[in-house]
Formats: structure tokens, C-alpha cells, sequence
């Protein structure tokens, strides 16, 4: 009894590892994964990775790190002084005539996806997330078994879909005829822009009329899903123009609508206010590393002070001896905008100069699958919100304001009524000017900051400024919004270069037909 007990327990043990070995990674397949041509080494990868064996991890992992070597029909794995046989495990020597197994990027691709799959089955869901991710773009029918085995066990309902599109995305390259025609059926319900650009390929490749005709029905369902995604991205990147428009365009408001100065060298002042916040960005990296994600708190206060001093530099030199005479205004501010420009070039170099955003308006807020809002639109959103109703409540509600208005409206009954207005004119231009450094702050979150930068808005600014109605505030921002998304509506129709072009004849037409702008400047009726 005690004999045949022995018998039996070995039998059992034989027939254990008989099994095991059956399933193990092979020295021979470990070969051709690593040698050889890349459809039959990606061949070879499926084959082993559709059985699940777990020993192909460390093997592509050792692939990707180019620590395997080929020779005899064998691999070999090298880790310093370390060889291993890949495939047995077993310590051997590395013969003389080995080569390096070289991975071109499709190989490198069909690896890191063979890794990223054997990663669903995993106990943590935002690495089972991020597998599924990694293996949208490379899931093949090499990957069914895992992909299978996945979807069974995952019980988070939201994986689960996306399991079953990535077993659909992985069919619709099958050589089976009735599972690419299922996987083109299951994939009309995906919402992910990239099943789009997926089924557009298989719809070229394909020559089975009715598999065609499937995948041609589910791209229209695709696209038309996703068709409100890039319209309400066109919406928010016009919206995101046309905040920075309002922004540099809030400052001349005031110099230029108010004071009736045409200030040539307002984009400079953006430029100032640009390269203030380089500066405090560069104090807290060298000073203050710890509190780095919060500069662009200080930024602000500092890009407003900088660009309002230099404004009111000019103002008490230049300017306030050329009130009422716009083209040796206009002369002047340009000369000054030369020397600014070349100022900045001699402190700083002519280089553009990176400045970083913070952490918190780093990345996106994802609302639909192709649609993403970058936080750092969002907040320039917010700001210039901010700002706007800064500049409406100081011009309308402060003591300040009231002297803005009055010795706008009426220069000599101003001074009558004991008005200083000089220093009102030096305030009033200040006040412009800061707003400007504020718009060169947000526009170095989305941008490079150089010597250059103020030229790409100072025409799209006074555009903003005619546009709304000299002097008027409430125009000035339905004049920026406007053109801005007008501007990208136009861009995804004809391009950049004709976009701007129509815009500009559609204000030249506007601004004969109503030369006053959207809103005309009241006036006493009589």
C-alpha cells in the first residue's frame, strides 16, 4: 500500500510538472521572440502572451532594457556578470559570437504593450486604468486571452466597458471574418477619438463588403459622438483667445479710449510685464524653492507695479507734452517701443526666455473623451474676469475714476474745479499700463516670453478697442470675446493666414457701416 501511495504521488508530481512546463516560457520561443524578423518575433510574443505565462514579464522586461544577447539559436540574458539562459533560468556561460538583439521602436511598442497586459489583472485600479490606456492604440489578437481573462475578473464597471473595446479594437484586425464584423458593431458605442482614427484605418485595409459597410456605419456613429467635443473645444479656445485679447486690450482702453493717446508702445508694456514674472519665477527657483508652485501670486502684483511705472515714466516725459496731437504721439510711443524692445535684448538677451507654470495649473480637466480644458486657460478666464471687474468698479465707483471721467469729458471745468489734471493724466496712464504688465503675466503662462512679444497683439488690441467703442469698457470685452472665437471659428475653415485676413475686413466693413463701434460714447442730449 505504502508502494503504491509513493507511485501514485509521483505519478501526480510528473504529471505537475509536465503541465507547468507546458505553460512556462520556453528557451526556443525565448529565440524567436529576440531574433529574427519583426512580424515573426511579434508572432512569437503572442503566441506565449495569449497563454497568460506570467515568466514572460521579466524576459521583455530584460528585452527592453537591452540586456538580452543572441547566439546559437539561443537568448541569453546579461545582468553584469550574471548570464542566464532566457527561457530555463539556468546560469551559463555567454558564448563569443553573441549579438545584441536590437529593438526597433515597433518592437519596443509590442513590448511595452506586453507589459502593459499582463497589468490588468492587477489589484490596483489606476494601474489597471493606465494598462488599459497604454493598450489602446496596440491591442492585437495576439492579446485576446489576456484580454478576456481581464474583462472576467475586473469588477469596476467603467474598466469593464473599456475591456470589452479593447477586446473589440484587438478583433477588428482578426483574419476571422465574423469577429472583425462583431468588433465593428461593439465599437460604434466607443466614445475615445482614437477608435475613430482605428476604425478610418481599418476601413482603407478592408475588402469584405459587408465588414466594410459595418465599419463605415460605426465611424459615422464615432464621429458624430465626438463632433460636439471639438465644437465646444473650438468654443473655449476662441473664449481662451479672446480673454488674453481682453487683456491686452483693457489697458488701452483707458490710454487709448479714454485719454485719447495712441500708445505704440502698449505691447511693449505687456512685453515688461512678461518678463517681470520670468524674473519673480527665477527669484523663488534660486531663494524660495519650497514655494515655488505660488510665484505667479507675487508675479501678479509685481508685473502690474513694473508696467505701471514705466508707463507713468513715459507719460510724465514724453507723452504729457503731445495731448491732442496723435501723430507725434503716435511717432513717440513707437520710438519708445524700439527702445524698450532693444532695452530687454541688452538686459535679458534676444533668446526667448521659458517661464514654468505652477503645479496647480499644470495638466487638464477632462470633460469629454476628446475634449480637455487646460487649467492654465481656465484660470487666464478667470483672471480676466477679475481684472475687468477691477477696472469697471475703479473707473465707475472710486474717487480716482471720477477725475479719469471728468477730465476726460471736460479737461478745463476739471481743472476749474480744482482737479489736478496732470497727475490725473500721469494716474490715468499708469493705471493703462499696469493693466498691460497683468496681460503680459497671463500670457507667459501659455507662451515663451521674448523681446518680440508685444507686436503680436498691439494691432489685434486697438482692433478690440475701434471695435467695442472707444472708451467703452462693455464693448472692449464683447469686442475681444467676439473676435476670438470668430477667429478660430474661421481658422478651422480656411487657416491661420486667411482667418486673420477675413477678420480684418469684416471690421473694416463693420467700421464704415457704424465708425462709433458696438457701443458709441454718450454724450449731454441738448
Amino acid at each position: 500500500m505504502t508502494f503504491l501511495r509513493g507511485l501514485l504521488g509521483g505519478l501526480i508530481l510528473a504529471l505537475a510538472g509536465w503541465a507547468g512546463s507546458a505553460y512556462a516560457l520556453s528557451p526556443e520561443q525565448a529565440s524567436r521572440i529576440a531574433d529574427g524578423d519583426s512580424d515573426d518575433r511579434i508572432a512569437a510574443l503572442n503566441e506565449v502572451l495569449d497563454t497568460g505565462d506570467a515568466a514572460l514579464v521579466p524576459f521583455v522586461e530584460a528585452l527592453l532594457a537591452d540586456e538580452v544577447k543572441v547566439s546559437g539559436g539561443k537568448a541569453y540574458i546579461v545582468r553584469g556578470e550574471q548570464v542566464t539562459e532566457a527561457g530555463s533560468g539556468a546560469a551559463t556561460q555567454l558564448p563569443e559570437d553573441a549579438e545584441d538583439v536590437v529593438n526597433n521602436n515597433r518592437m519596443r511598442k509590442a513590448f511595452e504593450g506586453a507589459l502593459a497586459a499582463f497589468k490588468l489583472t492587477s489589484p490596483e485600479r489606476s494601474e489597471r486604468a493606465r494598462a488599459i490606456e497604454t493598450l489602446k492604440n496596440t491591442a492585437d489578437e495576439g492579446m485576446l486571452g489576456l484580454l478576456e481573462k481581464a474583462a472576467t475578473s475586473e469588477t469596476d464597471p467603467v474598466l469593464k466597458a473599456r475591456l470589452e473595446l479593447l477586446r473589440a479594437a484587438a478583433l477588428i484586425s482578426s483574419s476571422d471574418r465574423s469577429r472583425r464584423l462583431a468588433a465593428a458593431e461593439l465599437l460604434a458605442s466607443s466614445k475615445d477619438p482614437s477608435t475613430g482614427a482605428l476604425l478610418a484605418e481599418k476601413l482603407a485595409s478592408e475588402s469584405d463588403p459587408e465588414v466594410k459597410a459595418a465599419i463605415a456605419r460605426s465611424l459615422d456613429t464615432v464621429r458624430s459622438r465626438l463632433a460636439w467635443g471639438e465644437r465646444l473645444g473650438v468654443l473655449f479656445t476662441g473664449a481662451s483667445l479672446g480673454s488674453i485679447l481682453l487683456l491686452a486690450a483693457l489697458g488701452l482702453a483707458i490710454t487709448y479710449g479714454l485719454m485719447g493717446v495712441i500708445n505704440m508702445a502698449h505691447g511693449e508694456l505687456l512685453m515688461i510685464g512678461a518678463y517681470a514674472t520670468w524674473l519673480v519665477q527665477s527669484f523663488f527657483k534660486t531663494y524660495l524653492p519650497g514655494a515655488f508652485d505660488w510665484y505667479i501670486l507675487a508675479a501678479i502684483p509685481v508685473s502690474f507695479l513694473v508696467a505701471a511705472l514705466v508707463g507713468a515714466a513715459m507719460e510724465r516725459s514724453v507723452i504729457r507734452w503731445l495731448y491732442g496731437r496723435p501723430l507725434e504721439t503716435l511717432l513717440a510711443t513707437w520710438g519708445i517701443s524700439l527702445i524698450l524692445m532693444q532695452s530687454v535684448r541688452t538686459l535679458f538677451g534676444a533668446q526667448n526666455v521659458g517661464v514654468e507654470n505652477p503645479s496647480w495649473l499644470s495638466g487638464g480637466l477632462q470633460v469629454l473623451p476628446n475634449l480637455t480644458l487646460p487649467y492654465n486657460r481656465i484660470a487666464i478666464l478667470v483672471f480676466a474676469a477679475l481684472v475687468l471687474a477691477g477696472v469697471a468698479l475703479l473707473i465707475s465707483k472710486t474717487r480716482l475714476g471720477l477725475f479719469v471721467r471728468g477730465v476726460t469729458q471736460n479737461r478745463r471745468m476739471a481743472a476749474c474745479m480744482g482737479v489736478n489734471t496732470a497727475r490725473v493724466d500721469t494716474y490715468a496712464f499708469a493705471l493703462g499700463s499696469g493693466i498691460a504688465g497683468l496681460a503680459g503675466c497671463a500670457l507667459s503662462q501659455v507662451g515663451n516670453v521674448g523681446p518680440d512679444l508685444g507686436q503680436g497683439y498691439i494691432v489685434d488690441s486697438f482692433m478690440v478697442v475701434v471695435l467695442g467703442g472707444v472708451g467703452q469698457l462693455a464693448g472692449t470685452v464683447y469686442a475681444g470675446l467676439g473676435l476670438g472665437v470668430l477667429n478660430k471659428l474661421l481658422e478651422g475653415w480656411q487657416g491661420a493666414v486667411l482667418a486673420k485676413i477675413m477678420v480684418l475686413v469684416l471690421i473694416v466693413i463693420f467700421i464704415q457701416k457704424r465708425p462709433q463701434g458696438i457701443f458709441a460714447m454718450k454724450g449731454r442730449e441738448t
